[in-house]
């Protein structure tokens, strides 16, 4: 039942790194600008993190399969109008659908592993469901690139609506929600009892600290490797469309492997924040590093090192599962998986504001997105260690 869920969220994955590969061809097509391209990838995650409440809502009342079921189809309806698209607005229209439809895929993973796994196991299962679900990510690299070399672009889109509704059907015919423990199914009564209940979360103040780094670690992943990745190395090293693919191939396939790893290394409670902290400072240096690289080698190896060590996220869903009661862990999930998409369609806007502002200022293009981004990273994780810690925590 698992792994039928985590094909939905492998979708998810495809989905919302499709401008990595798609983002040359859109330009040439439909003359789209560099703010554009951010609009248009953001626009995805958007949708995708404005909607968690009410997706973690109807998860509570009616269980993660019947959720993933209602909504997944517009992943089909939304790729379909993509692929028929001739301007940027029904392009924006078909990104938001899209991430509608995928809104509580990994949600409904998180939560079901909440509630069939021990609390000891959760970061490892966790990771590991993370990492199965990055072959989303393998498709939009060389397949993808092969795909729109060979046809185009909306060839691409297809593509994606056809193994989407495969995904829908494998939930369907393999999820049974009858096995679920009748206690871990216990929801609210109604929306207002579910909005109160977020009400209280909110009201813990260690809440913040969770949600404002949730907000730029994951973004700063999907900022280079959902948008500006393919850019990057088409416009400032000159690789053709199938090399582009191959790197983000690469990238992908490295980084399956960080949130297996990081799950299985989870420290515990203890230590468990030091090591989100540290691993967001890490990151953020190598964003910097490469902002003033001019070496092709250089930036490939250092994206991909950077999507292995991206793979400590994984110790903030850990985070997120000890610092609140198990009554409250749907609704927390829930929030947290909200700021981590809300975080990627603000920081692939930002990021593509700062490369449109950059020309004019005299700063190369990509080293204004990658500094912004780790600027940004750094903020956050100083903003985590100041504002309170959980108790669980803080206790360390």
């Amino acid at each position: 039942m698992l792994m039928a869920l985590i094909c939905g969220f492998a979708l998810s994955q495809a989905f919302r790194t499709v401008a990595a590969i798609l983002a040359p061809p859109l330009q040439r097509e439909l003359g789209l600008s560099p703010q554009q391209l951010g609009l248009f990838a953001g626009a995805f995650h958007l949708a995708f993190g404005g909607l968690q409440l009410f997706m973690g809502m109807g998860i509570d009342v009616w269980g993660p399969r019947r959720t993933v079921l209602a909504v997944f189809p517009l992943t089909v309806a939304g790729a379909l109008i993509a692929a028929t698209a001739d301007g940027f607005t029904q392009l924006l229209v078909a990104q938001f659908v899209i991430g509608v439809g995928c809104a509580p895929a990994f949600l409904a993973c998180t939560v079901f592993i909440s509630r069939r796994f021990a609390p000891e196991r959760f970061a490892a299962v966790n990771g590991a469901a993370l990492g199965i679900g990055s072959v989303g990510l393998l498709v939009t690299g060389t397949p993808l690139a092969w795909v729109v070399d060979q046809a185009s672009w909306r060839a691409g889109f297809l593509v994606l609506a056809v193994l989407a509704a495969a995904a829908w059907l494998a939930i369907l015919l393999l999820v049974n929600e009858s096995k679920e423990p009748a206690a871990d199914r216990a929801a609210p009564a109604n929306a207002v009892a579910a909005l109160r209940g977020y009400g209280e979360l909110f009201a813990l103040r260690h809440t913040w600290g969770i949600v404002v780094l949730a907000s730029f670690t994951y973004a700063s992943f999907l900022t280079l490797r959902g948008l500006w990745l393919g850019p990057l190395l088409v416009e400032r090293h000159g690789f053709g469309l199938v090399q582009t693919g191959h790197v983000v191939l690469l990238v992908s396939v490295v980084g399956m492997f960080g949130p297996p790893l990081f799950g299985r290394l989870d420290p515990g409670d203890r230590l468990r924040r030091r090591w989100i902290i540290a691993g967001t400072l890490v990151v953020a240096a190598m964003y910097l590093a490469m902002a003033f690289s001019r070496h092709a080698v250089f930036d490939v190896v250092v994206s991909t090192v950077m999507s292995l060590v991206a793979g400590y996220i994984v110790l903030q869903y850990a985070d997120v599962r000890s610092a609140y009661p198990a009554r409250m862990t749907g609704r927390a999930m829930a929030v947290f998986t909200m700021a981590l998409f809300l975080g990627v369609a603000l920081m692939q806007w930002v990021t593509g504001v700062a490369a449109g502002a950059a020309p004019a200022l005299g700063i190369e293009t990509y080293q204004a997105v990658l500094a912004t981004t780790g600027g940004l990273l750094a903020l956050a994780a100083i903003a985590f260690r100041l504002l309170p810690a959980p108790a669980v925590s803080s206790a360390a």
